[in-house]
């Protein structure tokens, strides 16, 4: 099998390649994906995505040991089905702010730069905010249809505190709040494959290739010419071969396949192509923690599961099973010294607990806090054949520093008048802590991943950095990497949305 290009990885920044690169009758395009199709309920219902965790859709990745989260292995959930972890994400369209971009410093991919894709890509409906977003590319964006009724309540006790209502999320600067906007198209889930794959597979041109998972990128010589998958096959790429298998595979595969630091790899037994020794270095996540209350009256998402709302959801789309759970955001400085927003508070109308896996008794409410922009790094590494993941979690002390002081305004949050109707004391796991030394406390023994790790195929100008502005990956040819482990520097905002910008500005990089 030999097509032009071959793309690894059906996730977010991989269906839009294989849609922009297709779009061209004149090649051919193979989408390689480990995962199976995205058919199952739970994809499309908003609410449903905790289902998801720990089945067939998921990698079900765990972590290294985190020394300074109490010793913990904490649990990564990732898309391994159409559409990647945008069939599993919490559909927050949040792009981060401009200085996100302008701080990566690479040229071709500042703000200005990166804007026009951020818009093509985007249909925001049931809004007039064109001047911010575009309004005729594939990705539906929304409000969301039925929001909680304290939902309305966060976003008074947001007022109370003194904070900006944003006209609109998603400009230059996020600080301030908002309701999220959601990828959404009339209470459904829209994933990339949605937006981008489902059209182009009827093109001829275009082949998807599922439940094969890729073992390593085949060179001749220093050239990349293909990917070998399970059960030893391969498919050949006549151009290129580009990798979107996301900050976790790309760097594992790159590795498995002789590029990344020749000592590691020497010790692995992978016989080296090229010495890059950055490749899986500067891992980067947003860790959140939180503070749950008990909600004093029944209106929260504990009551989302009742054969009254599967049925409103089902014949209306609307009710609580149309939410995203994170239906309301703050984004907001800890220390007037911070150039934008380092902390983002996310408001869940339900007790979201160890990932929604946990099923807490009685009605509650949550206000997670995130931290933006990690002072901490990791890396992922190479054990055999599973990748070993170092998040480094909190090496950094600034890091608890901002989580505390997090802490402190969602406490903050549920003491306003505007949550005197629905907010009780605290809910089990969490213990009330009061003290900045008990806040500490209370992350390194429960804080976890907010599903948005980055970076370990850095993109820069310099010899060190594993791909060029361009995203190819230095020292060989026919062979880039297009998806969010390019990206420097986390953003102040959520990661879909530069993985699909980064789809989309790769496609003009990679066929202009």
């Amino acid at each position: 099998m030999e097509y032009d290009y071959v793309i690894v990885g059906a996730g977010s920044a991989g269906c839009v390649l294989a849609n922009r690169l297709s779009a061209d009758p004149g090649v051919t395009v193979a989408l390689v994906e480990a995962g199976g199709q995205d058919d199952k309920l739970e994809i499309r219902m908003p609410a449903g995505f905790a289902k998801l965790f720990k089945t067939e859709y998921d990698w079900n990745y765990t972590t290294a040991k985190q020394s300074e989260m109490s010793g913990r292995e904490l649990y990564w959930p990732r898309g391994r089905v159409i559409g990647g972890s945008s069939s599993l994400n919490a559909q927050m369209w949040v792009r981060g702010t401009a200085h996100d971009y302008d701080q990566w410093d690479v040229p071709g991919w500042g703000y200005d730069e990166v804007l026009p894709y951020f818009t093509r890509a985007e249909h925001r409906v049931g809004s007039n905010k064109g001047d911010v977003y575009g309004t005729a590319g594939p990705i539906h964006i929304s409000e969301l249809r039925s929001p909680n009724v304290t939902t309305a309540a966060f976003l008074k006790a947001c007022a109370e505190l003194g904070m900006v209502r944003l006209d609109e999320l998603n400009g230059r600067s996020n600080e301030g709040y908002s309701p999220t906007p959601v990828t959404q198209n009339r209470g459904r889930r829209w994933s990339a494959a949605d937006a981008y794959l489902r059209p182009a597979l009827k093109r001829p041109n275009l082949t998807l290739i599922t439940g094969a998972t890729v073992d390593r990128v085949v060179f001749d010589g220093r050239r990349a010419i293909g990917i070998e998958h399970s059960g030893g096959t391969q498919v050949r790429a006549s151009r290129e071969v580009v990798l979107s298998a996301g900050a976790i595979g790309s760097p594992y595969l790159l590795m498995r396949s002789g590029i990344g630091a020749a000592d590691e790899l020497r010790d692995a037994g992978v016989e080296l192509v090229q010495d890059l020794p950055e490749v899986g270095k500067n891992l980067q996540d947003h860790l959140s923690t939180g503070v749950f209350v008990s909600c004093t009256q029944p209106v929260s998402l504990v009551a989302a599961e009742s054969l009254l709302n599967l049925l409103r959801y089902l014949v209306l789309r609307s009710g609580m099973l149309t939410t995203n759970v994170g239906e309301a955001v703050a984004f907001i400085k800890t220390s007037s010294e911070e150039p934008a927003p380092d902390i983002e508070l996310i408001y869940a109308p339900g007790p979201f607990i160890n990932h929604g896996l946990d099923k807490p008794e009685g009605h509650g409410l949550t206000v997670g806090v995130v931290l933006l922009q990690p002072e901490s790094r990791g890396r992922v590494g190479l054990s055999g054949r599973d990748p070993v993941i170092d998040p480094g979690y909190l090496s950094r002390e600034a890091d608890v520093r901002r989580l505390v002081a997090g802490l402190k305004v969602a406490k903050q949050i549920f003491a306003t008048a505007a949550f005197k109707e629905y907010a009780g004391g605290p809910m089990d796991p969490y213990w009330g802590p009061e003290t900045d030394e008990e806040l500490a406390q209370w992350v390194r023994e429960r804080g976890e991943t907010l599903y948005h790790p980055v970076g370990t195929c850095r993109m820069g100008t310099d010899a060190a950095s594993v791909v060029d502005p361009s995203l190819k990956v230095r020292g060989v040819e026919g062979l880039r990497v297009v998806d969010v482990s390019i990206m420097p520097t986390l953003n102040r905002g959520h990661t879909h949305a530069p993985a699909i910008m980064i789809g989309e500005k790769a496609a003009d990089l990679i066929a202009p």
